[in-house]
């Protein structure tokens, strides 16, 4: 099962290699079938943008998401530096790690003990990381390791998609144009909380659900909603409370 996740995973990431796509939707795809696959308890998703500042533009969950927040706010993580590196950085347990004070707290705080972190590299180019985080203190297999950074490298030719390396406006563009959604994401879900009596995490699952079954792009909807022209009803919604 587990081999057919994983191919279905890569023919996924292979519809990027098209002139548009949705890259706010492939990115938060990424880190959920980084759950399934690698069985970690979460995954988020870092990337530059012109100015090669990093930013968060996917995660599993809404903890994981406040959590790489904090380490891009704190400019302190294993995430950060897995960046800044180039290379993986996996830490087995956090409490022993003694790198990052502020992020291992922060961690335990939201029930993590565990990060593995492996860049978003293509030859010299580091465009951001993938962070798959657990509850529980332990290595991760090398081979679910292996996986984790082929996802990450096919998710970032995807990202550079039919473009050579020296056309980095074009990059750049996409980027900002995913950043860009994601703060218009984060203000829908709030609307959507506010007006549903929902948390964060059910208002996004709500706004993705509606995106898709409407064949609209996530930011589009989200847009609607913050201008006030569309309003989900929470019918909609699967696995939500009616």
């Amino acid at each position: 099962m587990a081999e057919v996740q994983l191919a279905d995973m890569f023919v996924e990431m292979a519809d990027t290699l098209v002139d548009d796509f949705d890259v706010i939707d492939f990115l938060h795809g990424l880190t959920e079938r980084c759950v399934q696959l690698l069985g970690v308890s979460a995954a988020g998703l870092l990337l530059t943008d012109q100015r090669d500042a990093l930013h968060v533009v996917a995660a599993s969950s809404e903890r994981t998401r406040l959590l790489e927040l904090f380490q891009l706010q704190t400019d302190q993580g294993p995430c950060v530096d897995c960046f800044r590196t180039g290379q993986p950085v996996s830490v087995a347990d956090l409490t022993t790690a003694g790198r990052w004070p502020r992020f291992t707290a922060a961690a335990a705080e939201v029930g993590f003990a565990a990060v593995h972190a492996v860049p978003m590299r293509l030859r010299a180019e580091v465009i951001g990381a993938l962070n798959l985080f657990d509850t529980a203190p332990g290595p991760l297999d090398e081979g679910k390791l292996r996986i984790g950074q082929a996802l990450a490298d096919v998710a970032t030719i995807g990202l550079l998609q039919q473009r050579a390396i020296h056309r980095r406006d074009t990059l750049t563009e996409q980027l900002e144009t995913a950043l860009r959604s994601r703060v218009l994401i984060e203000q829908a879900k709030g609307v959507l909380a506010e007006r549903l009596h929902l948390d964060m995490a059910e208002a996004f699952t709500l706004l993705r659900g509606s995106a898709r079954s409407r064949n609209l792009r996530l930011s589009d909807l989200a847009q609607a909603v913050v201008a006030g022209t569309e309003r989900i009803p929470l019918a909609t919604a699967t696995g939500l409370p009616r």
